[in-house]
Formats: structure tokens, sequence, C-alpha cells
């Protein structure tokens, strides 16, 4: 079993910049994919971003190319990275992690969100 908790979430102005920083625990020995999604208000939740912790294999979903990154440390903590940041990024990022995945099927598993460990999300909001 994975745990994993968002952090850094809070009120950032347009075109700033915000870490978000996921932590996995637990059953991390074996290779696992860590997955960002977020949700606006009043939308569906939708992928951002994904990484294999074991080869650096990376997801990011096309429209938000360019501004956003995801990255890992050796320490389990998975990052994402937005920069020149939008009103239309107010939303709450969480992270999930799925335990097995690989670089073949990262880009599947996110677009269809089958991640079986989510974390409680942390909420994001541009101020104009």
């Amino acid at each position: 079993q994975v745990h994993v908790m968002e952090s850094g979430g809070g009120s950032v102005q347009a075109g700033g910049s915000l870490r978000l920083s996921c932590s996995a625990s637990g059953d991390t020995s074996s290779a696992y994919c860590i997955a960002w999604f977020r949700q606006l208000p009043g939308s569906e939740r939708e992928a951002v971003a994904g990484i294999v912790t074991s080869g650096g294999a990376r997801y990011l979903h096309t429209p938000l190319q360019g501004r956003f990154t995801i990255s890992h440390d050796n320490a389990n903590n998975v990052y994402l990275d937005i920069k020149n940041l939008r009103p239309e990024d107010n939303a709450t990022y969480s992270c999930a992690a799925e335990p097995g995945c690989s670089a073949l099927n990262l880009g599947p598993k996110i677009v269809r969100q089958e991640f079986t460990y989510w974390g409680q999300g942390t909420r994001s909001t541009v101020v104009p």
C-alpha cells in the first residue's frame, strides 16, 4: 500500500509560479507511478502529468505543456511546477500512486485516471 500526501497549495498572483509536492510513503520499494490531477470548480477532474519513479518516464497533458513540469527526487517526492499561473489554474490538485505502473502504461492510466491510492488534494488559488 502506498500513501500519498500533497502540499504546496495556496494563493498565488497571476503570472507567478507554484511548486506542489507529493510525498509518497509505505510500500515504495517497487516501481510505481505518481500522477497529478486537478479539478477546477464545477468541472470534472482532469489529468495533468505523471511520472514513473523508476526510470523517470514522464507524461504531460498536451494542453499544459510549456507551463507545467513534473519531476521527482530520490526521497519519494514528486513535484509539479507551474509557471505563469493563470486564473484558469484555480483548482484542487491531487496526486495519486499506482504500483506496478511503467512507462508503457503511464499515459493510458493517467488518461483513464486508473490510480489506486489518492491524496486529499491541495487547493491553489490564482489571484488576478
